[in-house]
């Protein structure tokens, strides 16, 4: 019966991808000109359709996934989207619906009308199996049957071997992951979990469900989604897709200012002073000490090649009426610059006509012949000079070069700073590390852009009402709601300054683009600068912030969610937390009991719901022969695993001969490199494994972990839960006492 009734969802869900595929054909047929209104209209169904096919073509996979039948005995079916019969009968529910809640929601205890829930398990387009959730019978062999919702079906999927790519749960939502998935979108919600208690993932589909259920709200600004590194926007970059979601932007802290991708070969002293929150007034110091002003006086050469040529004594008092003139502006340091180059070329104007008039009798200027004088000078070569050195135009990153750059600078920037922090950021020119970006950004609204630069464009002209009102028309008779597609963007599109690209794409490339909710993942690894970008990002205060305290390794990270949000949100935000964990085995998370107290006693471990098969392990391996070691247990562990994912967690000063050793081996990479996801095994630190799950894990010389920096054991926790299926510790010396319940070899 289940089989009969997928099927038809199946054949009603090829008829919805024709019909799209029709009619976007039929636009593409439309001739490309018309009256204004008329290519509003084309171009809003070319949007609007291929949006919907590209929904339809994602619900393919795992379309239905399971049924409730109310008390009256009426069967809904969920799934990925909606589908309605020829009569607009409701034939699939949408899993974002609110209709749908139940599914996920349900419990023996708590049924709300649900008499019966059934889990369908699929293979293409066929139902291979079933599980039926009996309420009433205490069916978990022991535990409360309230905590699991489709345990077969959920079990399965965490067995299952790791792809190197993190997959929806659409089908398995568990009710406390339904809880946070559905809250309300305003102010900020915090969601604090253990390793394994799904966060990642409870908040992409919680990106899923507020773009369903706010898409007008969000239609314009979007959803900016924050990892921690690359690799890790790699593993999650299918999920939303697959739920038919694709106008996210994805991106790290490192990669949030347009043009600069930062790297993570930052000491953890360096980064520690970046990520201090002082960083802003010291980057505002360094910008006023490179605003220089003569000691009494400069002289300027005007008229060089015309009868009128004069030497110019520019005194301080001057330079000074002038800066200040900028600074009255209220504008970003390189608009401001045009007030200071005003004043002064009024004043030399008045100056020179005085003068002439002095000199020639009767040769008085009017008023009008001063202001012309006046413009002419701004042309002087060597009043720009003069601008130059009073007022500089700069780019955020010449700014932040010149301060790295320069240890008297950085020691006027910097009086409330030790000298060892100070040396810490002094530097030749270099790539740009993850840390320097929000200092960038800091930089980029103290000055604005530069004259004649792409950004220095973007604020447009106001729209007319008239195009305005169509495209308002147009969206409206078409019913696109879009999060790619708003009026103001679909009448630009006629004026050559917008193009109907996703919005993805072109708030990627606007630093100063407002998000209408963000999502912040492993968020106590984020600085006091980083949250001070983020809030720039998200003028609302609507975020999702999710992470685990226990799990903070970065220098500038932190030690309570109130120390980043109590300075942008007070009183507007709120926690929830994930207690179950179902990602790592009962035994692996014995091992991390000694390491969770050394962390902080008072944090609570979550509670694994499944037992794995193989008992964690320990092996000594020779001092004098690390290398040779370490190459037969991962050839050994490779083997045993037959499939899967393994990562092999280092410390961070790990030496490269032992890296060089093992990249060696067949199907192992390091972590930066192209395939690092996709290769059978990956060497990396803990920081680098965050968020990241694998099927096995060999953690190498805890000892060195634990030493690598002062949250050391915060890292030793990250790595030893990383495994859903078994966990190895090669050490060399004696292993920590924290660690316990390991077999050794």
């Amino acid at each position: 019966m289940e089989n009969a009734y997928v099927t038809g969802l199946y054949r009603r869900l090829d008829a919805q991808r024709e019909l799209a595929a029709t009619r976007l054909r039929e636009v593409h047929l439309l001739e490309s000109g018309g009256t204004y209104q008329s290519r509003l209209e084309r171009d809003a169904l070319e949007v609007h359709h291929t949006r919907r096919l590209a929904e339809l073509h994602a619900a393919e996979y795992g379309l239905c996934f399971g049924r409730i039948e109310g008390a009256d005995g009426e069967r809904q079916y969920i799934g990925r989207i909606a589908l309605a019969d020829e009569d607009h009968e409701p034939l699939l529910t949408d899993w974002r619906a609110s209709a749908a809640e139940p599914f996920y929601r349900a419990t023996p205890a708590a049924p709300g009308g649900v008499v019966g829930r059934r889990h369908l398990r699929s293979k293409g387009r066929s139902v291979v199996d079933f599980d039926d959730d009996a309420f009433g019978v205490d069916a978990l062999e022991g535990r409360d049957s309230s905590e699991l919702s489709g345990e077969t079906a959920l079990l399965a999927s965490l067995t299952a071997a790791r792809t190197g790519r993190m997959g929806d749960i659409v089908a398995t939502i568990q009710a406390e992951q339904d809880r946070v998935i559905r809250s309300e979108l305003g102010g900020v919600l915090v969601v604090q979990g253990g390793p394994g208690t799904g966060k990642t993932v409870v908040a992409l589909h919680r990106a899923a469900y507020l773009l369903y259920t706010h898409r007008n709200r969000l239609a314009k600004s979007g959803v900016l989604v924050i990892g921690p590194n690359t690799t890790f926007l790699r593993y999650i970059d299918a999920v939303l897709p697959a739920l038919g979601e694709s106008e996210v932007v994805l991106s790290s802290i490192g990669t949030l200012y347009p043009g600069v991708t930062g790297t993570d070969t930052e000491t953890p002293e360096a980064a520690a002073v970046k990520g201090d929150l002082r960083m802003v007034r010291v980057v505002a110091a360094a910008l006023d000490g490179l605003r220089q002003l003569p000691e009494e006086s400069w002289t300027v050469t005007v008229g060089r090649r015309s009868p009128y040529r004069e030497e110019l004594e520019v005194s301080r008092a001057l330079c000074e009426r002038a800066q200040a003139a900028a600074q009255r502006t209220g504008e970003p340091h390189n608009a401001a610059r045009a007030a200071l180059v005003e004043r002064i070329t009024s004043e030399l104007a008045l100056r020179i006509a005085r003068d002439r008039a002095a000199r020639d009798q009767g040769s008085k200027m009017d008023l009008g012949e001063v202001a012309d004088l006046a413009d002419a000078l701004v042309e002087e070569p060597d009043l720009q000079a003069l601008a130059d050195r009073l007022w500089p135009l700069l780019s955020p990153e010449q700014l932040l070069t010149a301060l790295f750059g320069s240890a008297e600078l950085l020691a006027r920037a910097m009086p409330d700073f030790s000298a060892a922090e100070r040396a810490a950021l002094l530097r030749e020119q270099g790539p740009w590390t993850t840390a320097d970006v929000p200092l960038l950004d800091e930089a980029a609204e103290l000055l604005g852009p530069l004259p004649g630069s792409s950004a220095s464009h973007r604020t447009e002209a106001a729209l007319d009402a008239r195009e305005l009102e169509f495209a308002k028309l147009v969206l409206d008779d078409f019913g696109v709601g879009l999060v790619e597609m708003d009026a103001e963007m679909l009448a630009r599109q006629y004026r050559g300054e917008e193009s109907l690209r996703p919005l993805a794409e072109r708030a990627a490339e606007d630093r100063t683009w407002a998000f209408g909710h963000v999502i912040v993942d492993e968020a106590q690894e984020l600085s006091a600068m980083d949250w001070r970008l983020l809030a720039r990002r998200c003028p609302g205060r609507s975020m999702t912030i999710v992470g685990d305290l226990a799990q903070t390794g970065a220098p500038a990270g932190l030690s309570s969610w109130g120390e980043a949000l109590d300075e942008y949100t007070a009183g507007r935000w709120r926690t929830v937390e994930l207690t179950v964990n179902y990602r790592t085995p009962a035994e692996i998370m014995r091992v991390t009991e000694g390491v969770l107290r050394a962390v902080d006693p008072a944090l609570p471990a979550p509670s694994a719901v499944r037992s794995g098969g193989t008992r964690p392990w320990s092996l000594r391996i020779p001092a004098d022969d690390r290398a040779a070691a370490l190459r037969a247990a991962v050839e050994a562990e490779v083997t045993a695993l037959d499939g899967g994912r393994m990562a092999v967690i280092h410390a961070p000063s790990w030496p490269a001969e032992l890296v060089d050793a093992l990249a060696g081996l067949d199907g192992v990479t390091v972590h930066d490199g192209p395939s690092a996801l996709d290769s059978p095994v990956v060497l990396m630190t803990a920081a680098q494994s965050k968020g990241l799950e694998f099927d096995a894990v060999l953690v190498v010389e805890p000892a060195e972990i634990l030493a690598a920096h002062s949250r050391g054991v915060n890292d030793l926790y990250v790595a030893l839960t990383r495994a859903t299926r078994s966990l190895g510790v090669l050490h060399s010396g004696d292993l920590p006492a924290m660690l316990q319940g390991l077999d050794p070899r």
